[in-house]
């Protein structure tokens, strides 16, 4: 059975949920269930096995969490554990522990994360003392288990959140001896964010008819205009990476980001150059102690630091309220992998920002990305120093204006009158906004980030040979194609898919029949089939690209870039 999107108007009553959750949620501020709550909570309520497909900060804590409350049994009742949680990390079991303790305050639930990293002898005790619902990762649960102080024998539910997390990290067998040592008569619950072959096959085996949900997947596509991810990629050549990325920031001034890494080498470099240009920058990687991983966490939460510099395997299972940016500073070798990363942002219905850096060599796993999250990632050109100086500026205005809103300024009127004396008003006001502008970094001497545009680029934006300003472009048109001068270029603002976008719109041409697309600064050369040229051209007689109707012909033979 698989279920969609709901779109209708549900609220939590309407879900069959107990008086005393719903008395929690209003006083928690919860309206309605998000679309993963909706759909999931019935079922489960009905003792249903459920496999979901949802990205992190969709809500399906608490559509797991909800249903195991509901089914509790009185306080007092059985002996063991009726409900185990697994999850692959233990920041991730902290907080599913939090959620459940947040949602059954008024029903006495006891809780119990446990976890690898923390002393063993307070998890003995407390499970000696008797839980209800244990929160665990595989590895930790699996040594109870084996002490025979995590008693399974009166469990009703198992879920395996972040399933293909915890497949990734070599978690499989450990899951399959947990769930083999379960009663057969349970429910089983699975959530993933991707769902590759081997989720299938751990459905498949322990689970038992199951409700099916995808969520973000088919229904994304609706969406795809306002997604609340905003995902961008830039083009750069690796030697000019951590400048790039150093100016991106400054223009986008995240409140708090994850910049995800390769490996542990360049976590610590990155980390030491993000400090030196002034960001308040913290590394997380697995030759970290916990108690390390904690401080710098606690940092990133308190907003002393708002940076986090990272693995994907020390940022598993962190939810950080005030993040707002994630950068890719690699393209993810895996789309798994970058399903997971931008899902740290835009939770629970917030807006965020993906940032991605692309070295020309990756711009295919690029593309497999957007085939596989069926999401389109726009290729952008870098800032300039003129678009920094720019940001520098507005951020300097706004912050003149709050200034002028909110702050008590009488104090400081005795050195205007004073000096309006000597000199013009709008001389001291304009001395006083370059004080400001500078002391805020305004006046920071940046350097140009060479483009790796002109480029040869295809329409689907990826890069071929470049050629110095000036060349002859040497490569004719591929056989049957005829190449279109456009006389809009990158100082236009044109990409590609501008260019794409005007000719499928306006011809009976589609994007695939496209071929090559140059960009130049203030021209372009579009290859379309010989046999529609000239209908093409004729199309775009009255089109506008970018706001402005370009001039649209045959290439002549002898055409030269002009120099700059």
């Amino acid at each position: 059975m698989t279920v969609n999107e709901n779109d209708g108007d549900t609220t939590f009553a309407d879900l069959g949920l107990r008086s005393e959750l719903l008395d929690v949620l209003s006083a928690l501020g919860y309206e309605e269930p998000t679309p993963i709550q909706g759909e999931a909570i019935p079922p489960l309520v009905e003792g249903r096995d459920l496999l979901g497909q949802a990205a992190t900060g969709t809500g399906k804590t608490a559509a797991f969490a909800l249903p195991v409350l509901q089914r509790m049994p009185p306080p007092g009742d059985g002996g063991g554990p009726v409900a185990l949680i697994l999850v692959p990390t233990r920041e991730l079991a902290v907080q599913v522990s939090e959620a459940f303790h947040r949602y059954g305050r008024t029903l006495g639930t006891r809780v119990l994360p446990i976890y690898g990293g923390a002393p063993i002898v307070r998890q003995l005790q407390a499970l000696k003392r008797g839980v209800d619902i244990v929160v665990a990762t595989p590895g930790r649960a699996l040594d109870h288990i084996g002490r025979g102080t995590l008693d399974l024998r009166d469990l009703r539910t198992v879920v395996l959140d972040e399933a293909d997390e915890m497949l990734d990290m070599g978690f499989a067998d450990d899951i399959e001896e947990i769930l083999a040592a379960t009663p057969e008569e349970r429910q089983t619950v699975l959530f993933s964010a991707t769902l590759p072959p081997r989720i299938d096959g751990i459905a498949r085996r322990h689970l038992r008819d199951p409700v099916r949900i995808e969520m973000g997947h088919a229904a994304a596509e609706g969406r795809e205009a306002t997604p609340l991810v905003e995902q961008t990629a830039y083009l750069v050549a690796r030697s000019h990476k951590p400048a790039a990325l150093g100016r991106l920031l400054d223009i986008e001034a995240p409140t708090a980001a994850i910049i995800f890494c390769r490996t542990r080498e360049e976590v610590d470099q990155l980390t030491e150059a993000m400090n030196g240009r002034g960001y308040r920058a913290e590394a997380l990687h697995g030759g970290m102690e916990q108690e390390q991983r904690d401080r710098v966490m606690a940092r990133l939460r308190a907003g002393t630091a708002d940076l986090l510099v990272a693995t994907d395997v020390a940022a598993r299972g962190l939810d950080i309220e005030q993040l707002t940016h994630v950068v890719n500073y690699n393209v993810p070798s895996a789309p798994e992998a970058y399903v997971h990363r931008i899902g740290r942002v835009g939770r629970a219905g917030r807006e965020g920002v993906a940032l991605t850096l692309v070295e020309p060599r990756e711009h295919r796993m690029l593309k497999s990305i957007e085939r596989v999250t069926k999401q389109r990632i726009s290729v952008e050109r870098l800032p300039t120093v003129a678009d920094l100086r720019a940001r520098r500026m507005e951020l300097t205005r706004a912050a003149l204006e709050e200034c002028l809103l909110q702050d008590d300024l009488e104090p400081f009127r005795v050195v205007v009158e004073s000096l309006a004396d000597e000199f013009d008003l709008m001389e001291v006001a304009l001395a006083a906004v370059k004080l400001a502008h500078e002391s805020s970094g305004g006046a920071l001497d940046e350097e140009e980030i060479p483009e790796i545009s002109p480029r040869t680029v295809d329409k689907r934006g990826g890069q071929r040979d470049g050629r110095p300003d000036g060349q002859r472009y040497g490569r004719g048109p591929a056989g049957g194609m005829a190449r279109l001068f456009f006389n809009v270029g990158r100082s236009a603002g044109i990409r590609p898919q501008d260019l794409v976008g005007a000719i499928a719109g306006e011809s009976r041409l589609s994007g695939r029949d496209i071929g090559a697309i140059e960009i130049a600064e203030r021209f372009s050369l579009v290859e379309v089939p010989d046999s529609a040229a000239d209908e093409v051209i004729a199309a775009l007689r009255r089109a506008t690209i970018k706001g402005r109707r370009p001039t649209v012909r045959r290439e002549r033979e002898t055409h030269t870039r002009r120099p700059r």
